[in-house]
């Protein structure tokens, strides 16, 4: 199985974006999310992560107070909204199951194609 991340696009320097990750009920309720991203020459690195037990968020340093994880059980969808867009935030952006939250890719599986983000004036 694997998820389908979308969303992005072109945006300016201090835009807004938000990806979506559709899954299914199942992974949800039995996986943790976690959105990472690749630059190009650079490695894939963790972004956020969402817990399926309790709902907790992780956040990697660099984007903490600017994105924000959240779950819609009902469209089955989790969404990374992300504010205050910088240049250095351009990648190709993907979401990911785990057992747990993390931001080790080695650990997460059902990578879909990822999204791109380009933040650019």
């Amino acid at each position: 199985v694997q998820l389908q991340a979308s969303g992005g696009g072109l945006v300016q320097p201090g835009g807004s974006l938000r990806l979506s990750c559709a899954a299914s009920r199942f992974i949800l309720d039995y996986f943790a999310i976690g959105w990472f991203r690749q630059a190009p020459g650079k490695e894939r690195e963790g972004v956020s992560c969402i817990s399926n037990s309790d709902g907790s968020t992780y956040y990697a340093n660099s984007v903490k107070g600017r994105f924000t994880i959240s779950r819609d059980n009902a469209k089955n969808t989790v969404y990374l909204q992300m504010n205050s867009l910088k240049a250095e935030d351009t990648a190709v952006y993907y979401c990911a199951t785990a057992e747990e939250c993390g931001f080790n890719y080695l650990n997460f599986a059902s990578w879909g194609q990822g999204t791109l983000v380009t933040v650019s004036s």
